[in-house]
């Protein structure tokens, strides 16, 4: 009888280093670790939170949930504390703990908020790799309010798969990361070098024409040439600037700021606290910043521009401000442009608030709320 109980044990464990080792996107990758653990140990029902280092949580991976734990989106999931990620945030939870009765369940029973199924205990099993942490594993079944010792072995030994697997991807994705930093600058590089180098040539050779030519028609035609190779001149620049942003060693705003020069764009900076930003946040701001500027270039009919940083230990806020000629905006109907719309998705994709306002004939002011 144990010999079959080690063989099943293991034969799950293969299961899920097999899921594990293959995957590649956090939430896809854990969501189908949850149901194959449920399935091969009988389980009933099973969420998955990644919690961060100031203990907010995130419901990333769930199965089976009841009603009062589902309803509403998972309300009552994703918002409020409870005992097992209190713990774990105070570091008082670091092992697969026998059964836990489960606060957000009797909050439900208590407020009528649903078919709970019977569920009202779990148990709940931290994510790490080593030092580093990650979130909470927890599941259980109808009317089960014990767990053996076997089972949070086994659940324990899953969780430190669960927990490499996710230290596997984040430094996969962080690989990534730079790999296509060092090809965007490459690619940056090689524009300057070629392309760039051969449109001088051409407004060097058109303005050569311009001055050996003696008709008028002639000269026109190579004073247009001129001005198109000026104008791509221009415009090869700003996306080499895009592509490889000068001064970002030397912080967000000063990227900013030169790239808003380089437009030809009157830029007041204003930066209030002093705030190291993680990568992502910095890339999220210069991507957005350069299109806020590039629609003022286009847009805003004004060169005056004001930029302004505010930064905390908690967030950092970024606003956009022009003068302009503006335009009519509703907040409650759909962000009008393409660039407006890459811009919110930035944000929200960091978790971030996007705010838009403008008047016709008063200006336009983007504002970016991001955590960190």
């Amino acid at each position: 009888m144990y010999e079959n109980a080690r063989y099943k044990e293991i034969a799950v464990l293969k299961e899920i280093a097999e899921l594990l080792n293959e995957g590649t996107e956090t939430k896809t990758v854990l969501a189908e670790v949850l149901s194959k653990l449920l399935h091969v140990t009988g389980l009933h029902t099973g969420w998955i939170f990644l919690i961060d280092e100031k203990g907010s949580h995130q419901l990333v991976a769930h199965e089976s949930l009841p009603p009062a734990l589902a309803n509403n989106n998972h309300r009552r999931m994703c918002n409020g504390d409870c005992w097992c990620v209190n713990r774990y945030y105070n570091r008082k939870l670091t092992k697969a703990t026998n059964i836990i009765e489960c606060k957000r369940i009797e909050e439900a029973i208590e407020e009528k908020a649903g078919a709970t199924f019977d569920l009202t205990h779990h148990a709940t099993v931290p994510l790490r790799a080593g030092d580093e942490r990650f979130g909470l594993l927890n599941v259980g079944s109808p009317n089960k309010t014990h767990f053996q010792q076997e089972e949070l072995d086994l659940l324990e030994a899953i969780a430190f798969q669960i927990g490499t697997a996710l230290k596997r991807i984040k430094l996969t994705q962080r690989e990534q990361e730079m790999v296509l930093i060092a090809e965007r600058n490459r690619l940056a590089r090689d524009l300057h070098d070629s392309v760039n180098q051969l449109l001088f040539s051409l407004s060097l050779t058109a303005r050569a024409g311009i001055e050996m030519s003696e008709a008028n028609d002639v000269k026109q035609t190579f004073s247009y040439l001129q001005d198109m190779a000026q104008e791509a001149l221009g415009e090869m620049k700003a996306l080499i600037w895009q592509m490889k942003p000068q001064g970002l060693e030397n912080g967000i705003a000063s990227a900013i700021t030169g790239y808003a020069e380089m437009l030809g764009l009157e830029i007041e900076t204003k930066v209030t606290g002093i705030v190291c930003l993680p990568g992502k946040v910095e890339e999220a701001l210069w991507r957005i910043g350069q299109e806020a500027l590039a629609n003022c270039k286009k847009h805003a009919e004004t060169k005056e521009v004001l930029l302004t940083f505010t930064g905390s230990k908690e967030s950092v806020i970024m606003s956009i401000e022009d003068n302009g000629c503006g335009f009519h905006y509703d907040n409650n109907l759909e962000i009008p442009s393409l660039g407006l719309k890459s811009m919110k998705a930035r944000t929200d994709a960091l978790n971030g608030t996007f705010f838009l306002t403008s008047t016709p004939g008063i200006g336009t002011k983007i504002e970016i709320h991001i955590p960190i």
